[in-house]
């Protein structure tokens, strides 16, 4: 092959791969005609295939929406399982279009790492889980301890910070997913489990006996948890923020799975309006219809029945909404406005 030629052929495989990245991340989940979402490896509640295969739960909800506002179809998702370490890599190489993993909001992860956090979904904090017959009541009686702890995560950070400041000493006991946790707990390679209170709480109550171990009363850290997707796709970043604002609003004005389709015929509450767009034009500013929020609305339900549902206090994993309540509640949920 000659130079001109060779020149020629590697500037049209240029223009090609230049013309597949200029697609927005909308265009190619619309083309591809599925959301590919990355989730945990299995987090009962937040994240795990049911008896069926089907994925389900807190963190599952909020793709299934992105795909019922963007798709029309809250089943067109493919969910990739990650792990703390590869999570990241599936986001930045363009494996998935989002993340919904339990991943907590980091200054690194939103700058050097080049992620966008579209929101909260969870505020959380680190906690620790030991054996009652340890006979352990706080995490500062914790000296020496043998200490199972998810690697390439905050709370391996967090765990070292802890230790050092309360000048008491432990072994790490490194693990890569939270089964592998789990099985490794159980058969006391390590003393106590640390990791968010939510997973602690997830994890304890797929426990043959939940009430012969104890999660310590310590919570040690922030961890704001939520969706985020790449950095310079400003769209599609909107897209998945306002979904989840609207699941968060929605429960605050009374939206509902059963009422969504009652309320979209018109209300006197112009917000209300606004959000199932029957009023403005708010779907057309983020390049979907006027329907798109209805749709995810209606497929999971808003963020109150999403906790509910998979998580609440009526669910084996019985977490209170605390932090998570809405702040006319006492709460930090707290949805911009939609206008």
């Amino acid at each position: 092959m000659n130079k001109s030629v060779f020149l020629g052929t590697l500037a049209v495989a240029g223009l090609a791969a230049g013309i597949a990245s200029a697609q927005s991340t909308l265009e190619q989940v619309q083309s591809r005609g599925a959301l590919n979402c990355g989730v945990t490896t299995g987090l009962t509640g937040f994240a795990a295939p049911d008896a069926s295969g089907e994925w389900q739960g807190f963190d599952v909800a909020v793709c299934r929406a992105v795909a019922a506002a963007v798709l029309g179809d809250a089943s067109a998702v493919e969910f990739v399982p990650t792990t703390g370490q590869t999570r990241f890599t599936a986001l930045s190489s363009g494996e998935i279009d989002m993340l919904a993993r339990n991943t907590t909001w980091t200054f690194s992860r939103d700058t050097d790492l080049a992620f966008e956090f579209v929101g909260v979904n969870y505020y959380d904090g680190q906690g620790f889980m030991a054996p009652r017959e340890l006979g352990v009541s706080s995490a500062l009686e914790l000296d020496g301890a043998t200490v199972c702890i998810q690697t390439g995560t905050t709370t391996e950070l967090n765990l070292a910070d802890f230790f050092a400041s309360n000048n008491m000493s432990y072994e790490p006991v490194p693990i890569e997913t939270n089964a592998e946790a789990q099985q490794q707990y159980l058969a006391g390679a390590c003393d106590v489990y640390t990791t968010d209170a939510s997973g602690l709480a997830a994890t304890r109550a797929t426990f043959e006996d939940p009430s012969a171990h104890v999660i310590l009363p310590e919570i040690i850290s922030k961890e704001p948890l939520g969706p985020l997707v790449r950095h310079g796709d400003n769209e599609w970043g909107d897209i998945v923020r306002w979904t989840l604002n609207g699941l968060i609003a929605a429960e605050e004005y009374g939206i509902t799975s059963a009422n969504v389709g009652e309320l979209a015929a018109g209300t006197e509450n112009p917000e209300v309006n606004r959000i199932l767009g029957t009023e403005g034009d708010l779907g057309a500013m983020i390049g979907l219809d006027a329907d798109w929020m209805q749709r995810a609305i209606a497929a999971v339900g808003n963020y109150g029945e999403i906790f509910e549902g998979n998580i609440g206090e009526s669910t084996p994993i019985g977490l209170a909404r605390g932090l998570n309540a809405q702040w006319t509640d006492g709460g930090l949920l707290y949805a911009p406005p939609f206008r």
